[in-house]
């Protein structure tokens, strides 16, 4: 009775709490270099010491309840009517105790999980425009000394006959759109080939839900500030997933993991939704930000002192994605203020975007640490018992390639070269012509 209070699925998030309390001032810098709110470290340190003595008094309580329980049943006369009288005056205060044990400890749970998770040391302080560009690959072509019109995305695309946003828009509304023909072949042609760099990598494939569970989406860390871009099914009480990441973070909850022969690696294919809300007016021309598409994201399950090691594997899969699409493109390391709750450290991969003449992201890749394996409880057997194990995400294919390989590869009369990787999944075509 004295652990009721502390629910088994629960008993993992408490690891977090030990983090606060050990090293309160690593979760306070976090807190600082992400821009969120450093107080609320010391309001979960209120909550658990509140939590403690509350736990302490309904230890003690419950101890002389157990005593007299024995003691009264072999007292007589008034002294079992007095003793009747103490324990059921200790049956209310156990009660009171349990009752303010269960509120601050759900107070501290609560807390705990609104704080993202701990950035990782040389992680960037500051937002969105505070990252570091660690390096360069390829250089943009200069298509105005080629002589060849800058046409954008939509431009090509509808040359090409391989995108409608027209009519998307009749069925469904504001950026939603058609890949037609071509188009939807040129879809297919990247995620089949992201699919295949995945397996050649050792990664399981799998086509994964896109419907989950509130706990599921909350364990995964999306239910944070991000939340209202976030479709939810209100009469099913589901949520309707941005990325396979959240399905394949939830496979194993509540399981320990077998990781002796080295992590447990996935590939997730799936559509994506994302109500994209707060950014009205931004890339509204095309499909750059759109709210359905398809992605295929690679996923891990590693040992939590190996997760660096595999973030950089996953970071140089999708580097030699985009090299084999001979896309220009830069990699960055994402500043703090700038990541989700879930990573301690994201790079993401930006190609040249030559009818804007900016970078834009097509692949990032998170380093999750322990965050979301300690709110799904996901272990592994070590040597000193289970621990958490660490998740690493990316993304390796997605429609949003279509945007970058179309400018990209455009030449003077609107066809679009087709690189080598994608060849055998689209005929054997080389280059592909628009429709007259």
């Amino acid at each position: 009775m004295g652990r009721a209070y502390v629910p088994a699925d629960r008993l993992a998030i408490m690891i977090d709490l030990a983090l606060v309390r050990s090293d309160p001032e690593r979760v306070r810098e976090s807190q600082r270099r992400r821009g969120d709110d450093v107080g609320v470290v010391d309001r979960i340190l209120a909550a658990d010491t509140r939590r403690r003595a509350a736990l302490t008094e309904f230890e003690r309580a419950r101890a002389e309840q157990k005593s007299l329980g024995r003691a009264v049943a072999q007292a007589h006369g008034d002294l079992k009517t007095e003793l009747l009288a103490r324990t059921k005056d200790l049956a209310r205060q156990v009660k009171a105790l349990q009752a303010d044990a269960e509120a601050a400890d759900a107070e501290a749970r609560d807390l705990v999980m609104s704080i993202g998770n701990v950035v990782e040391p040389g992680v960037p302080a500051g937002g969105a425009d505070d990252f570091v560009v660690l390096r360069t690959q390829g250089t943009p072509r200069d298509l105005a000394a080629e002589g060849v019109p800058v046409r954008d995305h939509l431009e090509l695309g509808e040359g090409l006959k391989a995108i409608d946003m027209e009519r998307g828009a009749k069925v469904s509304g504001a950026r939603f759109y058609f890949l037609t023909g071509v188009g939807a072949q040129l879809e297919l042609a990247i995620l089949n080939a992201a699919m295949g760099a995945a397996t050649s990598q050792g990664f399981s494939p799998m086509i994964t839900p896109t419907l989950v569970r509130p706990e599921t989406m909350r364990g995964t860390g999306f239910l944070g500030s991000h939340a209202d871009e976030i479709y939810y099914l209100d009469k099913d009480g589901l949520y309707l997933t941005g990325t396979s990441e959240v399905a394949l973070a939830g496979y194993h909850t509540d399981e320990i993991l077998d990781l002796s022969d080295g992590p447990l690696r996935y590939a997730g294919w799936s559509a994506c939704y994302r109500r994209e809300a707060g950014s009205a007016g931004r890339d509204t021309r095309g499909i750059i930000r759109v709210h359905q598409f398809h992605k295929v994201e690679i996923f891990s399950y590693t040992r939590a002192e190996d997760a660096a090691t595999e973030h950089e594997r996953f970071l140089a899969i999708q580097e030699a994605m985009l090299q084999a699409l001979e896309l220009p493109y830069r990699v960055i390391d994402t500043a703090a203020g700038d990541l989700g709750s879930s990573a301690a450290r994201k790079f993401d991969c930006e190609a040249w975007l030559p009818s804007q003449e900016r970078w834009m992201e097509l692949t990032s890749t998170s380093n999750c640490t322990t965050f979301q394996a300690r709110r799904l409880a996901i272990r592994e057997r070590g040597e000193d018992g289970t621990q958490p194990v660490a998740t690493v995400n990316g993304t390796i294919g997605t429609t949003r390639w279509i945007v970058a390989l179309l400018e990209n590869h455009q030449q003077a009369d609107g066809s679009v070269y087709v690189p080598p990787l994608l060849r055998p999944y689209l005929g054997g075509v080389e280059t592909l012509t628009p429709v007259l």
